[in-house]
């Protein structure tokens, strides 16, 4: 019987509701989380002009986003865990969209600041909770593919992004409101309406779901309560032993090493293109830096599914980091064209590693652990606090405007060893 015509089992089936209904919108989340904390990046230059925010104080105040951030999500995962997560998801939302609309009213340094950690702060817990939320929901097997699906948010917030925020920029003096102004503004509630929405299709866990046929909820219930019972054997479960342990540690690292990657590009790629066109940034600049994420688009659905099919999570994401991190290499010093590719090798590689890496963790913590850990991992957005920061040292350290990037770089190529020599990784099966 060919393959198309064999009844798929129960847990399948299951899978497949699961996954066309709560997937998308929690991509749409996402898309509204990252672009909330990115586009900053498009206001750079404008707040240069306008608000007296020099590059220092501009790469402050974005890595501050995650210096709260970072401290923020755990108790929010613990409480998350507590009250579950259609009520939780949705208030931060609506707590975050209400703060990135205020950032249309900063004023100078101090402002830029403090709301740039207290959007942090309201956002911490989105990301690790939807993670955590996952895994309430989709079988191991699987679960690479559904993260990588989650993650086509990332570059999806930004090639929407993008335009939409040059397009926002480009309604300066509308309304008495300057360009950034009505960027914030508009995407701050944007995110506010995905909030609400968010309580009203949520779900907290798949016993709840009216909407799967009863064979279909105890077939899935029962394989996730069978692999819940295996984690419990083989790795912590209370909060204080997964402190402890050495692999949630280097889980850790290897997270916050990716996001200084991450978001050297994410932080610095419009001013990159900004300067490669030698105009302003606004809906020009906007086009061309989507460019690099359509290519993410791309490898963020492929290599999960290849990670999945091949069951060899760590060799996929080893590889993936040397060729990101090599392509970082060579951009620095290459012409438009071979720079705009290595641009986009280098943001594919970042982007489509983390839905493979969060098969490591997912697979080994359970019960509190699992809220507490997955948290305590996501802490390495830090990460996108040392990036800027770093970047703006090393160039001002080697009197270079190339060397911060060179940096980033060599950061990328000693994650990937710290991937490749990691012995009995989980979700390796």
């Amino acid at each position: 019987m060919p393959e198309a015509l064999v009844p798929a089992d129960a847990t399948s089936r299951a899978i497949r509701h699961a996954l066309r209904r709560l997937v998308p919108f929690l991509m749409l989340m996402f898309v509204v989380s990252f672009l909330d904390r990115a586009n900053v990046a498009f206001a750079k230059q404008a707040l240069a002009a306008t608000e007296g925010i020099s590059e220092q104080i501009y790469a402050l105040g974005a890595g501050l986003f995650f210096l709260s951030y970072s401290t923020c999500g755990f108790p929010s995962n613990l409480i998350l865990h507590r009250i579950g997560a259609r009520r939780w998801l949705s208030t931060l939302l609506i707590a975050w969209g209400l703060v990135s609309t205020s950032t249309m009213f900063v004023t100078g340094p101090e402002s830029f600041y403090a709301l740039r950690l207290l959007l942090g702060a309201t956002e911490a817990g989105f990301f690790p909770g939807v993670i955590l939320y996952l895994t309430y929901w989709f079988p191991n097997r699987v679960r690479g593919r559904m993260m990588g699906l989650f993650y086509l948010g990332v570059p999806l917030a930004l090639i929407l992004g993008g335009p939409l925020s040059g397009f926002l920029l480009d309604l300066h003096g509308r309304g008495g409101l300057q360009g950034w102004q009505w960027m914030f503004l508009v995407e701050g509630l944007l995110a506010v309406g995905v909030g609400f929405a968010a309580f009203a299709l949520l779900e907290d866990k798949p016993v709840e779901a009216a909407w799967l046929p009863g064979d279909e909820k105890r077939a899935l219930v029962e394989e996730l309560a069978s692999e819940e019972h295996a984690r419990r054997s083989a790795g912590p479960v209370e909060l204080l032993p997964m402190l402890r342990d050495p692999r949630v540690l280097r889980f850790l690292l290897i997270y916050a090493l990716i996001q200084t990657s991450t978001y050297g590009v994410v932080f610095y790629l419009p001013a990159e293109v900004a300067g490669l066109l030698h105009r302003p940034a606004g809906f020009i600049v906007g086009l061309v830096s989507a460019i690099p994420w359509i290519c993410a688009l791309a490898a963020v659905y492929f290599l999960p599914h290849t990670a999945d099919a091949r069951c060899n999570h760590r060799r996929v994401a080893a590889l993936t980091l040397l060729i990101a991190g090599v392509a970082s290499l060579v951009f620095p010093t290459a012409g438009p064209v071979v720079g705009l590719i290595a641009l986009s090798v280098a943001a594919s590689g970042f982007v489509a590693v983390q839905p493979v890496f969060w098969t490591f963790p997912t697979s080994y913590l359970a019960g509190r652990a699992a809220a507490g850990g997955i948290a305590l991992i996501g802490a390495g957005n830090l990460g996108g606090f040392f990036a800027p920061n770093l970047k703006v040292w090393a160039d001002r350290a080697f009197h270079s405007q190339t060397a911060g990037l060179y940096l980033l770089a060599g950061l990328t190529l000693v994650n990937a060893g710290l991937i490749a020599t990691m012995r009995n990784a989980p979700g390796d099966r």
